[in-house]
């Protein structure tokens, strides 16, 4: 039997359906409970065994530490976690990686996989028409389930029977018998495999089944699953490479973290191997190093019986066929007993270090300038976007910040109403302008950052926050133009040469007073979209009317200010643009109000 080229596209194409089975399994679990995963990283605290827990959980549900790990990322990026609480909360994705091995390791070989797969499509397919939301996503869970089983299948008939072809099995003998650099060259094999495919679930599957046929020995197979811990880096440090100083120092910190694990892993190799060959017999699954030796044995003695098992002309009960199916058992329980050892060991030792780590990659990913440490759009420049349902939490936290800088603008606009001309009068028309066009960056970015989470799988809830949040963007720069829109004001009534009395200057202090009181309240509101307090709405809808009131107040009087020669016509003129101006502000934040209140207060209605 010769390996084609077919037969290699066959094997990329099980791989790929492997990996979009865990895709898809991801997307459902996180439109089905992507509310509740919300709630698990916003009660994350500098607790690092809150932290580690919280990690562990996250990566068990998504099924893959990278995902995770890219979120953890795109948070240190958003300033929404410190570094020190990232090292805890990836430490705990590593434990937590090793959920999927023991999917595939129980049920991939024990329990016959084909006679399961269909059966869960056909009951799986029905939800996917559904009307309620959360069934579709379970539907789409079982789905991705089932394909994820289904590609594993698939990869075990198309990995290339290297006994079949003398030139590659004697490249692989050549160099599996170099001792211990045999296990540093099969350790590479293993990052530069799970760098490629982007998964170390996904190495785990195809290393599992070449050694449970007896390919490579099971210390070799060890030393790739090691290996495949430092590959599975690759993705989070792409992720920060668009990111800002504390992403890159999160990704390295990952890094460091597996190769330190790796290394003293490598120091006492051997040692530990036989450790975990003698729980897995301690455990009662037998010895996962007796297939290697029982396979070649056999293939020496009996060439024939040899062929014919790995031909599939045995026919089914011949006690070969279960002697093996024991042994295969026994090395894909002995590799996840490998994988979660090392793992358990790797955290119990590190989870007490990540002040050292925190040091350790300060000093390697050093920021170029004090200002990198500061964090700006920091929410919407992450690189890979792994989560859609959690990165809508992200665009909450920038919302927030887009808002405080807006409202730093309304404190602007009432300086320079105060300001002579002159050159503090330039200067800080220049800030209020380099402001506004910060502003129109930020609602772009936001914008587009959105529309990047709606291009994902989505649940209905998430799509109508998405929809909700793009209007709170407008309507937040719509507040910048108008406190722009005053120093313009002012710019024209200087070239008018017109003065403002202390009158008109009280009456334009009283109306900034009432609109910064309102646009206070509307940012609290916008801290916590979805438990706004009833009293926080209803105070800002009081704000609004007496913003309004007051508004209609001094365009009353201003007529009779101008008839009473109080000030000049002209000055009146301007005067009321800069209140008209003040209470369309009122307007916008009471729309921001109305969003917070239609979409985040639909559940206690």
């Amino acid at each position: 039997m010769t390996y084609s080229f077919l037969d290699f596209l066959c094997l990329l194409g099980s791989v790929a359906l492997f990996l979009y089975g865990m895709k898809v399994m991801s997307e459902g679990l996180q439109k089905a409970a992507g509310d509740r995963l919300r709630s698990i990283l916003s009660a994350m605290t500098r607790n690092r065994l809150t932290g580690m827990l919280t990690g562990i959980l996250i990566t068990a549900l998504i099924q893959s530490s990278s995902a995770s790990t890219v979120m953890v990322v795109s948070f240190v990026n958003a300033g929404l976690m410190t570094l020190g609480q990232s090292m805890s909360v990836i430490f705990g994705a590593n434990v937590g990686t090793t959920f999927t091995a023991w999917i595939i390791a129980l049920f991939g070989f024990k329990v016959d996989t084909s006679a399961f797969i269909l059966p869960l499509i056909a009951c799986s397919v029905p939800l996917l028409f559904m009307k309620a939301s959360r069934k579709k996503s379970i539907g789409e869970f079982l789905i991705g389930f089932a394909f994820m089983f289904m590609g594993l299948d698939m990869i075990s008939d198309y990995v290339p029977d290297l006994q079949s072809n003398p030139e590659m099995f004697a490249f692989l003998e050549h160099y599996a018998s170099m001792g211990f650099g045999s296990v540093l060259l099969f350790l590479l094999v293993g990052v530069v495999l799970t760098a490629i495919i982007q998964s170390s679930a996904a190495t785990f599957a195809i290393v599992l089944i070449m050694c449970t046929k007896g390919w490579i020995s099971f210390d070799l197979a060890c030393a790739v699953v090691l290996g495949s811990n430092i590959g599975t880096t690759i993705t989070p440090l792409l992720a920060s490479m668009s990111g800002n100083v504390a992403a890159k120092r999160t990704a390295m910190g990952h890094l460091l973290f597996n190769t330190f694990g790796m290394i003293w892993t490598l120091v006492v190799f051997y040692p530990f191997v036989r450790l975990n060959v003698d729980v897995t017999q301690w455990l009662g699954q037998g010895n996962p190093e007796q297939i290697y030796t029982f396979v070649n044995e056999l293939e020496a003695s009996d060439p024939k019986m040899y062929n014919s098992l790995f031909d599939g002309s045995l026919p089914n009960g011949h006690p070969v066929l279960a002697q093996i199916a024991s042994m295969q058992f026994s090395v894909s329980f002995g590799l996840s007993v490998f994988h979660t050892i090392f793992n358990l060991i790797n955290v119990s030792i590190m989870i007490w270090l990540t002040g050292v780590y925190v040091k350790i990659v300060e000093y390697l990913v050093p920021a170029k300038h004090k200002e990198n440490e500061e964090f700006q759009l920091k929410f919407i420049s992450g690189g890979l976007m792994s989560a859609s349902e959690l990165n809508i939490a992200q665009a909450e936290k920038e919302m927030v910040v887009y808002a405080q800088r807006v409202q730093r603008m309304i404190g602007m606009a009432q300086n320079i109403v105060h300001t002579k001309p002159g050159e503090e009068f330039t200067q800080q028309f220049s800030r209020i302008e380099k402001y506004e066009e910060i502003s129109d960056r930020m609602e772009i970015e936001i914008a587009n950052y959105l529309n990047r989470c709606s291009e994902g799988r989505l649940s209905n809830e998430g799509k109508h926050r998405i929809a909700a949040m793009l209007r709170i963007d407008s309507e937040i720069e719509s507040i910048a133009d108008c406190c722009y829109g005053i120093a313009k004001i002012l710019i024209r009534r200087q070239e008018s040469r017109v003065n403002f009395n202390e009158e008109i200057y009280h009456n334009i202090d009283s109306m900034f007073i009432a609109v910064e009181s309102a646009m206070t309240n509307m940012i609290l509101l916008l801290r916590d979209f979805e438990t706004a307090e009833e009293n926080d709405i209803i105070a800002s809808y009081n704000k609004e009317r007496e913003i309004n009131n007051l508004r209609n107040q001094l365009r009353s009087s201003n007529v009779e200010n101008i008839n009473d020669h109080h000030y000049e016509y002209q000055a009146g003129i301007y005067y009321m643009d800069i209140v008209g101006s003040l209470e369309k502000v009122g307007d916008y934040i009471i729309n921001v109000v109305d969003e917070v209140k239609n979409q985040y207060r639909k559940a206690e209605a």
